[in-house]
């Protein structure tokens, strides 16, 4: 059977979860969607879409070929490319469970579509904000919901960067890239990580304990990119192999949950920098890295209203003076990120693949954390030394949030619709860190994060040989390839901090007149 675009909007209407895929139509169960190891987010976000691109680049050959059994029939798509349509989910509407156990459509936030085209308000754009806000209460998504408003990207285009970027990973994969380096890559790395912890061990025998504490967060500090290559499952290639030397890593010696770190970064990878829909950007109350933030916007991941009150008004308005100070303290934002997911899964028994003993031995992970590092600050002998042990241990992996944050947030938080390409919309949003070789292990070598969002399952240390292929492929297709240099690229950040800082400080709600001012007139017509 070929399906038209009407007849899938029609069935999305439904209630099925439609995916396009490879010119397949894709119908993901409901026990799926509640199981898929991504997240249902990663699948929600693409409904109606064409996710060729966004699947192959997140899955195995052996689970590629799984994915026609999802199959019911084929989609009638156009030379142009297949016309997307606009997921529910990027409009506040979800399917939850009602009392009697059944799927019904959910109005969780208004769509606030942009009557207005500039530069960091394209037409194309939709924001989320508190439900009712604009619009009168309504039952379910109509087929008006899930057209997506006109952009002035076209789409032939954005098919030919799709199909040039399915050519390039066909490179990738041919160059051997996919294959872990284990001895030159993770070797090094594991006399490193071996080496900082047993300095940690020696300075706290000899009641070193700054200086242990130095090293201490030096370790977790590099043990981070092995956890980040776990959760992508970029090592072994086998879930459940990395997952467990995933927990170990990330939940035993660190405290923090890789389960809401797969969770979390799973969805910034796909809708980078939208201010409604990626984690990574949305950090009201402390930061707001475009004036749409100030409009309390609603966030699809957290479930909440992002509130510009009156604590957000006052701290983002100085917002760049406190950014490394927040930042020195962002690992406590994790624990608290890690353990509320942990505390929301507690009950969830729609997991898949083993995912019930992940949870588990996640909790195992966390509870023999503090139980080691509570007795590592006991033995500082008075709780003055053991709180400049906590700090000491936290605020030395803070180049580390700094570093990632970089890679985001001086870029664009524009959202140019369904109809942007996978490989455009990571050029647009990523940027690079460079640094000389030879400190790139500061980095993890996740300094080279375009190469990495447009191929998160590649071994971060191949990296660098693959920026290579992707900087030709940008080239090739006009696009650019953006990159500076770690103090460049502090500077820009700390820029885009201080202009919102002053529209908020100064102007008030100024910074987003403009959006305020379409909400109004939306009211009103």
């Amino acid at each position: 059977m070929v399906w038209s675009r009407e007849e899938v909007a029609a069935r999305i209407l439904a209630g099925d979860v439609l995916i396009v895929y490879n010119g397949h139509l894709l119908k993901i169960p409901d026990f799926w969607l509640d199981a898929h190891p991504g997240g249902s987010l990663a699948l929600l976000h693409f409904v109606g879409r064409d996710a060729t691109d966004e699947i192959q680049a997140y899955h195995q050959d052996d689970t590629l070929d799984l994915i026609p059994r999802y199959s019911i029939g084929r989609v009638d798509i156009p030379p142009s490319g297949w016309v997307p349509l606009l997921p529910p989910i990027m409009s506040g509407w979800v399917r939850k469970l009602d009392g009697q156990g059944n799927r019904t459509w959910v109005h969780e936030a208004d769509a606030f579509r942009s009557p207005v085209n500039t530069e960091k308000l394209p037409s194309s754009q939709v924001l989320l904000v508190e439900k009712e806000r604009l619009l009168p209460a309504s039952d379910q998504p109509t087929t008006d919901t899930l057209q997506p408003p006109p952009t002035g990207l076209s789409l032939e285009i954005q098919t030919k960067h799709s199909k040039a970027y399915r050519e390039l990973h066909k490179r990738i994969v041919d160059a051997g890239l996919y294959k872990t380096p284990y001895l030159s890559g993770y070797g090094p790395e594991v006399i490193r990580y071996t080496l900082l912890g047993l300095l940690s061990v020696y300075a706290y025998g000899n009641r070193w304990f700054i200086t242990s504490a130095v090293f201490l967060g030096l370790t977790w500090h590099q043990l981070v990119f092995s956890a980040h290559d776990l959760g992508h499952m970029g090592v072994t290639h086998n879930w459940t192999i990395d997952r467990l030397l995933g927990i170990l890593i990330a939940d035993f010696i660190g405290g923090l949950s890789i389960g809401w770190w797969v969770d979390n970064h799973n969805v910034h990878h796909l809708v980078t920098n939208h201010p409604s829909h990626d984690p990574d950007i949305e950090h009201i109350p402390f930061f707001a890295v475009s004036p749409l933030f100030l409009t309390s916007l609603w966030s699809s991941y957290y479930k909440r209203v992002m509130r510009y009150d009156r604590f957000s008004k006052t701290v983002i308005s100085v917002q760049h003076k406190l950014f490394y100070l927040v930042m020195m303290f962002a690992r406590l934002n994790l624990y608290r990120l890690s353990y509320t997911f942990l505390i929301k899964k507690a009950l969830d028994t729609k997991r898949a693949r083993g995912g019930r003993w992940a949870w588990g031995l996640e909790i195992a992970g966390i509870l023999f954390f503090w139980t080691w590092f509570g007795r590592v600050l006991i033995g500082c002998g008075s709780w003055p030394t053991a709180i400049a042990y906590f700090l000491v241990s936290h605020v030395v992996t803070s180049p580390l949030h700094v570093q990632i944050v970089l890679s985001h947030f001086s870029m664009s938080t524009a959202d140019l619709g369904p109809t942007e390409s996978f490989p455009h919309r990571q050029l647009r949003t990523t940027t690079d860190v460079t640094c000389p070789p030879s400190l790139a292990f500061l980095h993890g070598g996740l300094h080279l994060q375009v190469t990495h969002h447009l191929f998160p399952r590649l071994p971060r240390h191949n990296l660098a040989r693959a920026s290579q292929l992707v900087k030709q492929f940008a080239q090739e297709q006009g696009m650019t390839y953006a990159e500076f240099g770690f103090v460049s690229g502090n500077k820009q950040v700390l820029g885009i901090l201080q202009e919102v800082a002053e529209q908020a400080r100064l102007l008030g709600k100024v910074a987003a007149a403009e959006v305020q001012e379409a909400m109004d007139k939306t009211n009103t017509s």
